[in-house]
């Protein structure tokens, strides 16, 4: 019987311009089972980020030149990397700039294995629910504008065809099985014969 194979460890990108502190939390976090990723700015962060996406992202806030808040800001628009801050500071403030992030945690300085691995290990459940919400609604959007386009191949085909709704549906749907394609996608090919039709006649 063959061994389960082991799960690949989470890959975490740690950014802070403290040397020491990174080097500690680094060590920490791989000790800790984790695959770790050490950046010592926003602009190198950038460039590990362009090779590899990690899991999560913990980012120093206030750092020279570009701060983590500006890193962050680029990684929402994005959508592809959650992140959590690490901060000296915990004023009002600068907690409700991490949340118009869109940070998934926010852990104070100093800190230490017992307190990160916790916060790291929410922010990654709750990553991971954010993503499975995000591919519901894509699929809704994707069913939803599939059913327009059907109603509208529908509709077009009682125009042209002079049929009732339900023989309309019926032969879209037959044409469908007919070539093993999905419904939707026959709806499309009706509607762009049709605006190219229309186009044609236009000229």
């Amino acid at each position: 019987m063959k061994e389960a194979r082991k799960a690949e460890p989470r890959k975490i990108l740690l950014v802070d311009d403290d040397r020491l502190v990174l080097a500690t939390l680094a060590n920490g976090l791989e000790q800790a089972g984790y695959a770790v990723q050490a950046a010592g700015s926003a602009e190198e962060a950038l460039r590990v980020l362009a090779v590899e996406l990690p899991d999560l992202a913990v980012l120093d806030m206030r750092m020279p030149g570009r701060s983590g808040l500006d890193l962050a800001r680029q990684l929402r628009e994005t959508g592809e990397v959650p992140f959590i801050f690490l901060t000296a500071y915990s004023e009002p403030d600068i907690v409700r700039q991490a949340a118009e992030c869109g940070a998934l945690g926010y852990v104070v300085k100093p800190v230490d294995m017992p307190q990160l691995v916790p916060a790291i290990e929410a922010a990654l459940a709750r990553a991971a629910e954010l993503g499975k919400l995000r591919e519901t609604e894509r699929q809704l959007q994707t069913a939803l504008s599939e059913g327009r386009e059907v109603s509208m191949a529908i509709g077009l085909m009682m125009e042209r065809r002079r049929l009732d709704r339900q023989q309309a549906f019926e032969m879209l749907r037959s044409t469908a099985r007919s070539q093993r394609r999905k419904i939707g996608e026959v709806a499309q090919e009706v509607l762009a014969a049709a605006e190219l039709l229309n186009i044609g006649r236009g000229q």
